[in-house]
């Protein structure tokens, strides 16, 4: 990590501390996903205790406002209700980064995978996409999630493959009844895509989706100013956090770093004018984007032999 990209990451932490933005304001799984990686990123970088605590502390405070007897809810805001499952798959994936330093999150891990599978998934269909809170039942006008089995299989895999074979065999059978028929037209989506297949790059679906992703962004690439649009039926559309899931996709993959660059440097200044101006989902992701750590860095452990 460059020295300007720890000051950057340091002083933005700083900053929503004291804002009350994050880690201290409402909680909300995604961004504390993000956040958990990037404390456990910083720790590696550093070998400072006080990131790790961090860490275990953030654990606790998720459990503490968004746990349930089985899984997460989304927010902590009366409108945030109900599980979403990529959200849990990265929840997941974060746990899996944290248990490499305490085998704890890893058995925690792989419980709650346990716990949340079967409500979601309907084999040899698909994964809902959206379940109420107590997974009693798919939350209604919510259906099956394009990419969650990816999401999943991910997660999965990093966690444990003997311990969650039969889940991972479930996902990857509905993997492959999807993979010729997905093409993402969404900034965020084709982001995270490109980072879930640089973990497993040689798998015939991540080859697939590298392909698809990689050609889809570049359409949506406006230069100048240099931003990814939201889709391509709203090429005017530009959203700040969604571009640095984008950057850590590419980064990931190791493609197109000046337009990594570009998309950092344009949203440093860029204001939407609405509430994620402030909200903590678009300042810790801009962290994740300048640091991306463990994001890109696990590759190096999970690289699987070609297929």
């Amino acid at each position: 990590m460059a020295q300007r990209d720890l000051d950057y990451v340091v002083k933005k932490l700083d900053w929503m501390r004291d804002q009350r933005i994050w880690p201290n304001g409402l909680r909300y799984l995604w961004t504390d996903a993000f956040g958990l990686v990037l404390y456990v990123s910083l720790f590696r970088e550093t070998g400072e205790q006080r990131w790790l605590d961090a860490a275990r502390d953030l654990v606790v405070d998720v459990d503490c406002m968004l746990g349930r007897p089985r899984g997460y809810r989304i927010g902590e805001v009366p409108d945030r209700d109900g599980q979403y499952f990529h959200y849990l798959a990265m929840w997941l994936f974060a746990l899996a980064c944290l248990g490499e330093h305490d085998p704890h999150y890893r058995e925690k891990g792989i419980r709650i995978a346990r716990d949340i599978h079967e409500p979601f998934v309907l084999p040899g269909r698909g994964v809902i996409w959206k379940m109420e809170e107590d997974l009693s039942a798919p939350y209604p006008g919510y259906g099956l999630g394009a990419m969650d089995a990816f999401d999943g299989y991910v997660s999965y895999k990093l966690l444990s493959e003997t311990e969650l074979a039969r889940e991972i065999a479930e996902m990857r059978a509905i993997m492959k009844r999807q993979n010729e028929s997905l093409h993402i037209d969404q900034d965020l989506g084709l982001g995270m895509m490109l980072w879930l297949a640089h973990f497993f790059p040689h798998e015939d679906w991540a080859v697939v989706q590298r392909e698809r992703s990689l050609a889809a962004l570049d359409f949506l690439w406006t230069e100048p100013p240099g931003f990814f649009a939201r889709a391509s039926y709203a090429r005017d559309m530009r959203i700040a956090f969604a571009n640095y899931g984008v950057s850590i996709g590419l980064q990931s993959q190791d493609v197109w770093p000046e337009r990594v660059r570009a998309l950092n440097d344009y949203f440093e200044t860029y204001r939407s004018g609405d509430e994620y101006d402030r909200e903590a989902i678009t300042h810790v992701m801009a962290c994740c984007s300048h640091y991306p750590g463990v994001f890109v860095s696990a590759r190096v452990n999970a690289e699987a032999a070609p297929a």
